[in-house]
């Protein structure tokens, strides 16, 4: 479904990401690393946010390098951002309807709410603004995310700034996610939990795919901090594993 060819970015001299070579074509992917490896960088690339400086990306077969970010939503990707944008003057219900028309029903968008663990009642009608905490606006992205219906929908590290609480609610949202969508999700995240739901894992460090195999393979093959924690240490792939 996705292929980056020999992807790189340069910034100010700077190597981003170097020679990237992925084909995703799993449910459930996710990308993980230490800070800075480029997973941010690789994911707006995808979406369009930011062109890359030199290789070729394919959608479906279809070569959408040079492709604006609103062409390649109309294609079924979809990006929610590590820090939801908030917007003043519109509800929750418009940005439904926005993604998908049949959320005008007050039905359709209370399944879309409840999929995420909101109530229709208490959030069809609030608008997009700082009243929101931060883990009420990442599950309305969430919901709007799935409420599209995307071929591929990338999330950015949906869990950075919420609480435990919401983190723990997060986890249920995205197993719901992958039991219910037909598209692709390809999703930044250090948490090993969320790790855990996935069907493959691509790991980067230093801009390059060190890794990139079945969730179990990697997950025994990098370092986690603690027990049921987030951080990847900074020695990747332990010693004698390829990358």
């Amino acid at each position: 479904m996705l292929e980056l060819k020999n992807i790189n970015y340069v910034v100010d001299d700077k190597e981003i990401l170097k020679d990237i070579n992925l084909t995703i074509d799993d449910r459930f992917v996710a990308v993980t690393g230490p800070n800075g490896s480029g997973k941010s960088t690789l994911l707006k690339i995808v979406m369009g946010i930011i062109q890359p400086t030199s290789g070729q990306i394919f959608f479906d077969g279809q070569d959408i390098t040079e492709m604006p970010v609103n062409e390649r939503a109309q294609l079924g990707i979809s990006y929610a951002f590590q820090q939801p944008v908030h917007f003043k003057g519109l509800r929750v219900k418009d940005i439904l309807e926005l993604a998908n028309k049949d959320a005008r029903s007050f039905k359709k968008a209370c399944g879309i709410l409840s999929d995420v663990g909101l109530c229709a009642k208490d959030y069809i009608y609030r608008e997009l603004n700082s009243t929101l905490s931060g883990g009420e606006m990442k599950r309305i992205e969430i919901a709007m995310t799935a409420a599209r219906g995307s071929m591929l929908s990338l999330f950015d590290e949906p869990e950075a700034g919420i609480d435990l609480w919401s983190f723990q609610s997060l986890i249920h949202i995205f197993e719901n996610l992958y039991e219910k969508t037909s598209g692709s999700i390809v999703i930044i995240s250090h948490q090993e939990r969320i790790l855990g739901i996935a069907d493959k894992i691509i790991y980067l460090r230093d801009g390059r795919v060190e890794m990139y195999d079945e969730r179990d393979k990697v997950l025994t093959s990098i370092n986690i901090v603690g027990p049921g924690c987030e951080i990847l240490n900074e020695k990747g792939p332990k010693a004698g594993k390829e990358a």
